[in-house]
């Protein structure tokens, strides 16, 4: 093994505890020091800014991160059958997702440039965009407002029930129910009935 190789085994091996330690330390307190994560990833800070030279790129990273899992996870939510079952299913696993990552999005939302953090959320929009669209044409989903604005108004429900479960409003069992209970409100054209 060359010198050069040496040297690439060790940065990604860095990079790869540093990663782990970021996202344990932001998963616990959304403010942590770049000091608190290097010692975590038994790394210097000069290590960790070699790899990363901004905090806000590490949280960056770290939540890419989050977002790739997730996407593995929502992959495998059944999409078929009812939309408005399936957008059930599919809040459910995403709410998880959430609940799970809730102090990292809490760091991302402080740390990243508006629109970072939707931006990174496009794969799972898309994924919601397209079953919004399998409800609207069979009439079960609203179609006098826009796909986007239905999606956002999902997105904003999702993230204010982990802002309203951090400030100990609501429990993670009650979120899931009181955001598909909205979402469904929300995504039912006008006059029909809200289906339970």
């Amino acid at each position: 093994m060359t010198a050069v190789t040496t040297r690439r085994a060790d940065a990604q091996r860095n990079i790869a505890a540093i990663l782990t330690a970021a996202a344990e330390c932001l998963g616990r307190n959304p403010a942590a020091s770049t000091s608190e994560i290097a010692k975590a990833a038994g790394v210097g800070r000069v290590t960790l800014y070699g790899h990363f030279p901004s905090r806000a790129e590490l949280v960056d990273a770290v939540f890419v991160q989050a977002i790739a899992t997730g996407e593995e996870t929502l992959g495998k939510v059944d999409l078929s059958g009812d939309p408005r079952e399936a957008l059930g299913r599919l809040i459910e696993s995403s709410w998880h997702l959430v609940d799970q990552y809730r102090a990292l999005l809490i760091a991302a939302q402080e740390s990243l440039p508006p629109g970072r953090v939707r931006e990174l959320h496009a794969d799972p929009m898309a994924r919601v965009e397209g079953l919004l669209e399998r409800g609207r044409s069979t009439g079960v989903f609203r179609s006098d407002l826009p796909v986007e604005w239905l999606v956002s108004v999902m997105h904003n429900v999702m993230h204010g029930a982990a802002s309203d479960l951090q400030a100990g409003r609501i429990t993670s069992d009650q979120a899931a129910p009181y955001i598909v209970t909205t979402v469904l409100a929300a995504f039912t054209p006008p006059g029909e009935r809200v289906p339970e």
